[in-house]
């Protein structure tokens, strides 16, 4: 989907290669992405990143780019920031707050140095030379403080005379020696760039949007849109004792995961309400200032929100999408490229997707189709007792009700970000059970606003150089953690290569579409332990078999014995059937399969029979695998193995 660039530019600036890489690897994911917005370049809103900076490692790099598909020959009148918008980039750091606790503001003048001639750069002259206004805000409706003033922008690459000629140009030894003057250090200490930048991310746009062939399938030739083309970008480099909310530095963190150094940040740009054309070629503007474009995550409003709304989309913030739940939350819940991933929807149609397919009956009993139930069954059991998914933590928010059963996954990763608790750990020491505590890899929750892209700065950062740094982010890292001997022998907390990427954070090297698109699928689900359908629990037995080696009980459970090569456990806990079925499941087993009468009177003799219940009495028991769950008076077992005849005889109530 993409492709990887060197860059030649502003690698020697001493201190801040992090943003002279932005010239290097800018991946674009929301151009044009709204109707209004399509017919306001200057104001639209590309890209957002924020990563802690591989070179500086107690800093951040905050990136928002805005002006898509710049032709880098589009002269005389070359692209530019535009004077009469607000460029800001907002920073959340604290749950205890409303609003935003530090906001960056950018504003733009533009003025002829050479009012006389028709070219950009003439006799060491530049027209339409622009500079800056950077102001910051600490604390929601903080005064605004200048921090840069007549920043530097540089100008275009216009080409080498205009450039570097020492008389018909502006001298200078070359491009890349105009965009280090361009840095400047902020008062308040941050780095800070703006200007024009190549944005090399391949995208074959004409396959996407012709539902979803990308790759191509139609026999139809895959065109790049972006290829050539520039952005125009702002870029701070911050101080992580800056950005968290008691300005501790990242050395005072608890732990690689501590929740006091998340931060969610987005960007915007707004306009002022009235536009006056004067009639002889100037313009006035005036009134309230107006929000007119937002990104946080990638490809919300792209890929998401649909047409009819994304305007609308774009006028709001983060801080008020929780409470817009009933217009938005739905397109979280069920979003409409799953429809493109599921053989029971319009999967069929969409063979560029066929490797993506979602769980319909994970375990054998939860579906997260578009319109399934999700994990919504066990809302209020024990079973979600003590996890992200009780009422009394987060359920109220990530099991809002039947039918929304990306509920667990894509609404927090967009809108409140994933917390440290079960069931978002790897399925590394669950024992087969997803809601069991695993081994931490993410925490970067943050629930007080909606879409922003939030980053745990006390995550350590992955050397560019190392052989384990991968474009895929944290899914890479969750692959580590479930399969490399150095990160799934155990369940504690240790740093593993791109727990700093997407979705903690954005990287410029990540590949936001390509891990979007597998989160859609489900991917997030199977690593906590929510396998796909073709996963057979039959191969988790090793596990339960391997615990009755060396323990007489599982947490929760009493060991009854063996039987014909399997071990039996009795749950201490009364549970419904659904219930009872999902726990054996997750424990790496399923309820009993009776086979034999053999089998039969050694489950009901040291499982079933309950000596305070006197035989006849059928108030007391436990379940069995034999039910009519998926349709009533038709009795099968839960394994799928056929039906011998023996089903605890007698006794079946007590065992149904």
């Amino acid at each position: 989907m993409k492709k990887r660039f060197t860059w030649p530019r502003l690698t020697a600036i001493a201190g801040v290669s992090c943003l002279a890489a932005v010239s290097a690897l800018l991946m674009s994911s929301s151009h044009r992405e709204a109707p209004l917005i399509a017919d306001d370049p200057l104001a639209d809103n590309t890209d957002v990143y924020a990563f802690r900076s591989p070179t500086n490692p107690d800093k951040v790099v905050l990136i928002a780019n805005y002006i898509p598909f710049q032709l880098p020959d589009g002269g005389p009148n070359y692209y530019h920031f535009g004077e009469n918008v607000r460029y800001e980039i907002h920073i959340d750091n604290n749950t205890a707050t409303a609003g935003d606790d530090i906001t960056y503001r950018w504003t733009f003048k533009r003025t002829n140095q050479d009012p006389t001639t028709f070219f950009n750069i003439r006799l060491g002259k530049e027209n339409l030379k622009t500079t800056y206004t950077l102001e910051r805000s600490k604390g929601n409706g903080a005064a605004f403080v200048p921090i840069v003033v007549d920043g530097v922008v540089p100008p275009y690459n216009v080409g080498p005379r205009s450039i570097m000629d020492p008389v018909v140009g502006l001298g200078a030894p070359s491009y890349e020696s105009l965009m280090t003057k361009a840095i400047m250090t902020a008062n308040t200490g941050e780095k800070v760039f703006a200007g024009p930048v190549d944005d090399p991310f391949f995208v074959d746009a004409g396959g996407i949007f012709d539902v979803g062939d990308a790759p191509r399938t139609t026999g139809s030739r895959p065109q790049d849109v972006l290829r050539y083309k520039n952005v125009s970008t702002l870029a701070l480099e911050v101080d992580i004792s800056t950005l968290q909310k008691d300005n501790k530095p990242v050395s005072a963190a608890k732990n690689i995961l501590d929740g006091d150094f998340v931060i969610g940040v987005w960007a915007s740009a707004s306009r002022q309400k009235m536009r006056v054309l004067n009639g002889d070629g100037t313009e006035t503007h005036s009134g309230d200032w107006v929000q007119v474009s937002r990104l946080g995550m990638p490809l919300t409003n792209e890929a998401i929100i649909p047409i009819g709304l994304k305007d609308k989309w774009n006028s709001s913030t983060p801080y008020q999408d929780l409470a817009n739940l009933a217009t938005f939350g739905n397109f979280f819940y069920n979003p409409e490229l799953a429809l493109y991933m599921d053989d029971t929807k319009f999967g069929p149609f969409v063979p560029a997707f066929k490797p993506l397919r979602i769980q319909r009956n994970s375990l054998g009993m939860f579906g997260f189709g578009n319109g399934q139930n999700g994990l919504f069954p066990l809302k209020g059991t024990s079973a979600v007792a003590g996890t992200a998914l009780d009422d009394a933590i987060a359920g109220t928010l990530l099991l809002p009700g039947p039918g929304r059963p990306r509920s667990v996954d894509i609404f927090p990763i967009f809108n409140t970000g994933v917390p440290n608790l079960s069931p978002y750990q790897l399925a590394t020491g669950k024992m087969g059970n997803p809601l069991a505590a695993g081994k931490p890899f993410i925490n970067n929750f943050l629930p007080n606003g909606g879409d922003m892209l939030r980053l745990n700065m006390a995550v350590p950062v992955t050397p560019r150089n190392s052989p384990d740094f991968s474009n895929e982010g944290l899914l890479q890292a969750a692959v580590l953690g479930l399969t490399d001997a150095r990160f799934n022998t155990n369940s504690s907390l240790q740093p593993i290569p791109n727990m700093d990427g997407f979705p903690n954070g954005r990287r410029l090297e990540d590949d936001v579409t390509r891990i979007e698109l597998q989160t859609v699928s489900g991917i997030v689900l199977a690593v906590l332990g929510l396998y796909y359908d073709d996963f057979q629990p039959a191969r988790l037995l090793s596990i339960m078999e391997s615990n009755s080696a060396t323990q007489a009980t599982i947490a929760g459970y009493t060991f009854v014995g063996a039987f014909n090569g399997h071990t039996y456990y009795k749950s201490m806990a009364r549970q419904t059937w659904p219930e009872a079925r999902f726990m054996a499941r997750s424990n790496g087993g399923y309820l009993a399969t009776i086979t034999s009468m053999a089998e039969n009177d050694f489950v009901f003799n040291n499982g079933v029979k309950d000596p305070s219940v006197r035989v006849g009495d059928y108030i007391r028991g436990s379940w069995i695998g034999f039910n009519d769950a998926a349709v009533e008076g038709t009795f099968v077992w839960e394994n799928g193995e056929p039906d011998a005849g023996y089903h605890c005889r007698l006794h079946i109530r007590r065992c149904l």
